[in-house]
């Protein structure tokens, strides 16, 4: 498989060396960074030359099977370099996490990249480790068991020691509490995005009208001195971030997800689907969020072949529904 990469940030680069690793072909790395653009791809991700440059010219990608696009995480900031891809032919899967349900917050750009998709031949889709499987795909398919569904929870919580240093920037991690609130309440910090996005795939998953949303995040304060993984946190500072998203049918609630990534926190997922009859709890003992964002976008990239032109969600390609009975 020939493959493209837009935006060569920790995250493309990831994806770059498994694609490597995989035995696919890099044809061309676009990234706007002047410290990359000339670079050797194959120099930069310390596997030898590759004989290829990151460029900042989109064209190079003309050749490309599949294009994994990794640089923005809005989807009106990204709009146009998806859409010029898509011009040319070529599928597209992105890290981009307001993709992975457009129809929330952008519901006018994602009819319009329905369509630039269809009339182009190519397909479109946002994924990735969260949104995009674990909080969203994966409660799917854990509630896929039970034929009457009342209520639907999800849980992840990572520990933001072992992430990269973008992550915890973008977080919070080492501010002061009240500068981390208010920079979160700016905008300024992104913290998680896209917990609305996998509350509207579950639903739609199940053909679930929701009448309301609400998402909520805030710092978590450390309450002493901590150094979990070479992450030296000081007490009162802020340690990473908390949050929710929930999905209400009228007053009440019936889906909610949950992420929680701080400094030292206990690694697991854990979905809870209750029905009328019987209810079940899935856990695990967490999951590596980059590396695991990597194998999603590949092992997606690898099928999208096999996927009709135009816009597509992660639930809309499983084989199956789910039902829910309120």
């Amino acid at each position: 498989m020939y493959v493209g990469i837009y935006g060569f940030g920790s995250i493309g680069r990831l994806i770059a060396r498994e694609a490597v690793e995989r035995g696919h072909e890099i044809v061309g790395v676009v990234d706007i960074d002047r410290d990359l653009v000339g670079k050797d791809v194959g120099d930069l991700l310390g596997i030898g030359s590759l004989g290829i440059e990151v460029t900042d010219d989109v064209d190079i990608l003309a050749n490309a099977d599949v294009v994994i696009h990794a640089t923005g995480s809005y989807l009106d900031k990204v709009f146009n370099q998806i859409v010029y891809v898509l011009g040319m032919g070529i599928d597209v899967v992105s890290t981009c996490e307001t993709l992975a349900y457009p129809y929330y917050r952008y519901p006018v750009l994602a009819i319009k990249l329905n369509e630039v998709a269809l009339d182009s031949g190519a397909a479109v889709l946002g994924t990735g480790i969260n949104p995009g499987l674990l909080l969203d795909t994966l409660v799917t398919v854990v509630a896929s068991s039970i034929s009457s569904i009342k209520y639907v929870k999800a849980i992840r919580s990572v520990d933001a020691s072992k992430r990269r240093e973008s992550f915890r920037k973008k977080i919070g991690i080492g501010l002061d509490i009240d500068k981390a609130r208010d920079m979160l309440r700016r905008g300024e910090l992104t913290g998680h995005v896209g917990y609305a996005e996998s509350v509207y795939l579950i639903s739609h998953a199940g053909d679930l009208q929701l009448t309301k949303i609400v998402e909520e995040q805030e710092p978590v304060a450390s309450e002493e001195d901590i150094e979990v993984g070479g992450v030296k946190v000081g007490k009162g500072s802020c340690k990473g971030v908390k949050g929710y998203g929930a999905g209400y049918v009228g007053d009440r609630e019936v889906i909610r997800v949950e992420f929680q990534a701080y400094v030292g926190a206990p690694e697991y997922e854990e979905i809870t689907v209750i029905g009328k009859n019987y209810s079940v709890t899935w856990r695990s003992s967490g999951t590596p969020g980059d590396q695991g964002t990597a194998a999603v976008v590949l092992n997606i990239a690898e099928k999208i072949k096999r996927v009709p032109p135009g816009l597509h969600l992660m639930t809309d390609l499983l084989p199956f529904k789910i039902r829910f009975s309120l």
